[in-house]
């Protein structure tokens, strides 16, 4: 008996020292398990968040598209509405056209009722439509052979003086132009590419500044074109006249805005004597222009330049779209 109670007694006090080992390891265990559950928790729902921006981002970038594409589709009926209206092919800044938009909140065209706007995106639209016959085309220093056109390259050269840089941004632009058609001959997988904007004339070796210099005042089209002398810029009215200085060539502009050429004739009585008009590639109409369209929701532009071509038939004419592009970007607040 007394045995017995013995045995008893060395099992309670195996069992009683074992049970605070037992709850420390539950309690461990307790703490592991809710600290999984937290992670996973936490993951879940950075997951759900990340998943909800995404999907608002691409709603915002869609609307956006759409909305800059409706912008678009409004300039080019503005540019087919203007060729039809036209009593005769002239293009000046007197057109409606040219009147840019400005900055207008996108609620004020999208609200059924104006007055209660408060539920409206947040979002301001511009725009301009600019004649790209204004500017000088890259493409008129080759003639139609191939070869370089040295009345253009003077153009060019002089265009060159005007914005501040050197000449030989002139030299470099027909040179790489001259050995891309001559490699064009015999294509090869290192056949160059030939530039389709501005910004990619720097593959031809132009420097990084002087093709932000020449960016307002040059294009790069897919054939020669004509200077609409009733749009050009001062630079570029310089640049084409060889007898004008930059003095002659600002009253001539100014002399333009009160009254625009209607014909070529009246264009040539304003110019030298005995200047050649078709020598020197210069009208009083136009076919290329570039819309520009600039999107701001909140603190985000997207901005989109589409370059057209309005190929007239009579009265009628279509609008078609050559290149477009698209630059987001983070609004810059004015200094």
């Amino acid at each position: 008996m007394l045995a017995h109670d013995l045995r008893c007694r060395r099992t309670a006090r195996r069992t009683g020292a074992a049970r605070p080992s037992q709850r420390g390891a539950a309690l461990l265990t307790a703490m592991i398990i809710v600290t999984l559950v937290a992670t996973l928790a936490a993951s879940m729902v950075w997951q759900q968040w990340r998943a909800v921006q995404v999907e608002g981002a691409e709603r915002a970038r869609a609307q956006s598209a759409w909305i800059l594409a409706g912008a678009l589709d409004w300039a080019r009926l503005i540019l087919k509405e203007d060729a039809r209206s036209a009593a005769n092919p002239v293009d000046h800044l007197g057109e409606p056209w040219a009147v840019p938009l400005a900055e207008a909140r996108l609620s004020t065209f999208l609200a059924a009722d104006q007055s209660n706007t408060d539920d409206a995106p947040d979002a301001f639209l511009s725009g301009v439509i600019t004649d790209a016959q204004s500017k000088f085309n890259v493409t008129n220093l080759l003639k139609a052979d191939g070869t370089p056109d040295e009345d253009q390259l003077l153009v060019l050269t002089r265009l060159c003086e005007a914005t501040g840089i050197s000449g030989d941004a002139a030299t470099r632009i027909l040179s790489g132009l001259v050995a891309i058609k001559a490699a064009a001959k015999t294509p090869s997988a290192t056949t160059p590419l030939t530039p389709s904007t501005v910004a990619q004339l720097a593959w031809l070796g132009v420097p990084a500044d002087a093709v932000k210099a020449l960016s307002p005042y040059v294009i790069v089209l897919k054939s020669p074109t004509n200077i609409n002398m009733n749009t050009a810029p001062r630079e570029v009215v310089f640049a084409a006249v060889k007898a004008f200085d930059l003095g002659q060539a600002e009253r001539f502009v100014q002399t333009r805005a009160k009254n625009h050429f209607d014909s070529t004739a009246a264009l040539q009585k304003a110019l030298p004597q005995n200047f050649d008009l078709a020598k020197a590639k210069l009208s009083v109409n136009s076919s290329f222009f570039e819309v520009r369209g600039r999107l701001r929701l909140g603190s985000r532009v997207l901005e989109q330049i589409s370059l057209v071509e309005r190929r007239r038939a009579g009265n009628h004419a279509d609008v078609y779209v050559l290149h477009r592009e698209r630059v987001s970007s983070l609004d810059q607040p004015a200094s």
